[in-house]
């Protein structure tokens, strides 16, 4: 059996323990309280400070999309390389170059599973936007969630653990079997409980809880209820960017915590444990919302980066003298497709393959590309600055 649980604390904060049975195991389930915590949260000075530094960066990071060209191509980008980095706390090893090859049949990347689950990422996000958009479509709430599931393991490795379905056993984190895991959530029956608490809550905005402190809250209890068999992380993280959607605190989903997560995965565990065993929300709060900051403070940077990138290169083309036309609209679908052969290039701008030819040329000779196979048939080139600036913080774990 796994080890007794705490006696029962005074500290409503702190959740109770059930023993159940696991694969012939008594094990110590946790079941979470009912959000918001109880006593409420205190606003110390630090935290108030976390919370007014956050709220700056997100309201800027959404204010630059009004500068954006392109919103929608933004998004196309930020949107793959959150689904790279999110994957890759779980443990794929897929790059966001991987990713695009392989959304782009260019080059072959990585074992396919891994690219499969980035892609399948990619998918589930974008549907439960559609969805949040669409007059008639859904709020945020449990059958969004389980749609969104089911895309996130429609193919690859997790379409055995019942997409688009709350489990139906006991699951559990850490540990090669219930009875050594690091952590047990709640039983199916309590489960159904606390998602229902969950989903009441998530509606319920009559504490006038500000929205960053809410998407906190939210996370915690959603990792901590851990209602699927597979995939619960991805999703877990994915709801942040869109309650704050939802919310209208965000315009485009952009602000995305993996790349934050991924490189302070030890404290992120931690202080998920420290809520449920001590009730810890304010130094869980201050994690979170100082990696909100950090986050939509790279976004703004990298977005702006990008604005000017495509400016400049725009502007050297121009000037260039040859082939001009032509180069602005590779440079154009570059944007969308920065691993791009000329097959694919005829096929979207339907002009002939030696004009085509001499355009990657020029692009090239300008320093804007890059071949990257070394081949004289079949080449395919690189959007070069363009993927620096997105390849940051995605290599592999």
């Amino acid at each position: 059996m796994s080890p007794l649980p705490p006696p029962p604390s005074a500290n409503p904060r702190i959740g109770r323990y059930v023993t159940t049975v696991a694969f012939d195991e008594a094990v110590n389930a946790y079941v979470p309280p009912p959000l918001p915590p109880d006593p409420p949260l205190v606003f110390s000075s630090r935290l108030m400070v976390c919370l007014s530094e956050a709220d700056r960066a997100v309201g800027r990071l959404d204010g630059v999309g009004m500068l954006l060209p392109d919103k929608a191509l933004f998004l196309y980008m930020y949107v793959r390389k959150e689904a790279v980095l999110s994957s890759q706390i779980e443990g794929t090893q897929s790059t966001l170059d991987d990713l695009l090859q392989y959304e782009n049949t260019a080059l072959a990347g990585k074992p396919l599973d891994d690219i499969t689950e980035v892609s399948n990422y990619v998918d589930a996000m974008m549907y439960g936007l559609e969805r949040l958009r669409d007059p008639k479509g859904l709020p945020l709430c449990l059958r969004l969630v389980r749609e969104m599931h089911a895309r996130l393991l429609q193919k690859g490795r997790g379409a055995a653990k019942n997409p688009g379905e709350f489990r139906r056993s006991q699951n559990w984190l850490g540990g090669t079997r219930p009875g050594n895991a690091q952590y047990v959530p709640p039983p199916v029956q309590e489960m159904e409980v606390c998602l229902n608490d969950f989903e009441r809550f998530l509606h319920d905005d009559s504490a006038n809880i500000p929205p960053l402190v809410k998407a906190g809250y939210l996370h915690v209890q959603f990792e901590t209820i851990h209602p699927f068999l597979d995939g619960n992380g991805r999703l877990g993280r994915l709801l942040i960017a869109l309650f704050l959607v939802e919310k209208k605190v965000l315009n485009e989903p952009l602000l995305y915590l993996s790349l934050y997560l991924k490189r302070n995965r030890e404290a992120y565990y931690r202080l998920l444990q420290d809520v449920r065993t001590q009730g810890n929300w304010e130094t869980w709060l201050e994690f979170f919302l100082l990696g909100v900051a950090e986050t939509a403070n790279n976004a703004y940077d990298s977005a702006m980066r990008i604005i000017s990138l495509f400016r400049s290169d725009r502007d050297r083309i121009e000037r260039y003298g040859e082939q001009t036309g032509t180069m602005l609209r590779i440079h154009e679908l570059l944007q969308t497709h920065p691993f791009l052969n000329a097959a694919q290039a005829q096929a979207k701008t339907r002009l002939s393959m030696p004009t085509i030819n001499r355009a990657f040329d020029g692009l090239e000779a300008l320093g804007i590309i890059g071949e990257i196979t070394g081949k004289q048939r079949g080449r395919v080139f690189a959007y070069t600055e363009f993927m620096r600036i997105l390849d940051s913080g995605t290599e592999a774990l």
